[in-house]
């Protein structure tokens, strides 16, 4: 319901937006809306290098949107993606002051991590305004790259503690996306007036406009589909869906679609080609109006987390699958919530001994169960209104800004 009141302008400080195509690009697209919806006045801040002058105002569907000039921060290595983060929140504030929002006293600023890097920004802008801050936590770098090896205990995980710690000290609220992250702030939570919570994740209901690809014009025709749709990379762990596939080869009413990109497509690509499996289906990323489209062709919902993580999330994949009523088969680290919140409210299987046998039995139960009639469809979509609305997000993060 619309405010009568002035609306509260709110500054929403994000690495991703659309029109990049990528889960945490669509969820934020998804709350801005939301912020509108509910009464606010919200303009969101995104780093960009493709534009020439130092910032560009726009209106997607009528939410402001600044766009700022900052180095590259994608698709780049290691070392230029950290100096280009490292130096992005002075060059963004750089950008604001010369924008026509440099005089603007915001009610309240939300910012979303990853990046980590967004701190020295909110600072200035949260002391500017005198206003309370609310960070939304769904990346605990660099905890989980250390956890994969990725990154060893030494003077660089050292840095990225420091700019992390920096980040959280900035923060009046947290929003971590599962119990189980709570007790890695409890130190944090501790010190001066500040508060930790779940803030679950959240993804606006999409229309149906069809996709571009067709499950029945390719080599899947005519099998139950296991789709994966999203980043495949490092974080991923996917190999093992590789080894599923294989598993199942010679159930000719199973297959396994993978669309998206990552670091890790190629590599996957390459090693199903190499044993000739004609269960699996590689596809390039497709946009995110066609996820809708592309999910009523498929019967099921993949996620992959590694082994090796000892942090928690929900994948941005888990919410567009429950929306649209596929049940998940869900390889992930022990003790994640997501196993928990899978079985508990009937949407799925879980595997969390990162075994292949494990894994196909449960694929072959879901498959089964689905041919023999039994669907878990309306457990997902009543999992995705209960808990993982934009809706319910805005309405948090309002009350614990207290605005």
């Amino acid at each position: 319901m619309k405010k009568t009141s002035k609306p509260k302008r709110i500054a929403l400080i994000v690495s991703a937006f659309p029109p990049l195509n990528i889960s945490g690009a669509i969820q934020l697209r998804d709350l801005s809306q939301e912020f509108d919806r509910q009464g606010y006045c919200p303009t969101v801040m995104v780093p960009t290098n493709d534009i020439e002058k130092p910032w560009k105002l726009e209106n997607a569907d009528g939410v402001q949107v600044l766009r700022l000039k900052t180095p590259k921060i994608r698709d780049i290595g290691y070392v230029r993606r950290t100096l280009g983060e490292l130096v992005l929140s002075f060059v963004m504030l750089r950008n604001i002051r010369k924008s026509p929002l440099c005089n603007i006293i915001w009610d309240g600023i939300v910012w979303y991590s990853p990046t980590i890097f967004f701190g020295p920004l909110v600072k200035v802008l949260k002391k500017k305004s005198d206003c309370q801050s609310y960070l939304i936590v769904r990346d605990i770098f660099p905890e989980w790259a250390a956890d994969l090896g990725l990154m060893s205990r030494g003077i660089i995980y050292h840095f990225f503690k420091i700019v992390e710690r920096y980040q959280y000290s900035v923060a009046n609220v947290i929003g971590v996306q599962t119990a189980a992250n709570l007790s890695y702030f409890d130190q944090w939570a501790k010190e001066g007036e500040r508060r930790i919570e779940v803030l679950h994740n959240w993804l606006a209901k999409a229309p149906n406009v069809g996709s571009s690809f067709s499950v029945s014009k390719s080599t899947l025709a005519g099998r139950l589909i296991f789709v994966y749709a999203g980043n495949m990379g490092i974080a991923q762990g996917m190999e093992i869906l590789i080894d599923l596939a294989e598993s199942l080869y010679n159930r000719s009413d199973v297959g396994f679609l993978f669309v998206g990109r990552g670091s890790a497509v190629e590599q996957l690509s390459t090693d199903s080609n190499k044993r000739k499996l004609n269960n699996v289906l590689f596809h390039d990323e497709l946009p995110s109006s066609e996820i809708p489209g592309l999910f009523l062709q498929c019967h099921f919902g993949l996620v992959a987390l590694d082994q090796r993580h000892k942090t928690h999330n929900i994948p941005g994949k888990f919410l567009s699958y429950m929306q649209a009523g596929l049940p998940v088969l869900a390889t992930i680290n022990q003790g994640n919530d997501l196993n928990e919140l899978i079985q508990s409210e009937g949407v799925g299987r879980v595997c969390t001994d990162n075994s292949v046998e494990t894994l196909k039995k449960l694929a072959e139960e879901l498959a089964d169960e689905f041919s023999a009639g039994m669907s878990n469809t309306e457990n997902c979509y009543s999992l995705s209104k209960k808990l993982f609305s934009p809706k319910t997000a805005v309405e948090q993060i309002v009350s614990a800004l207290e605005i």
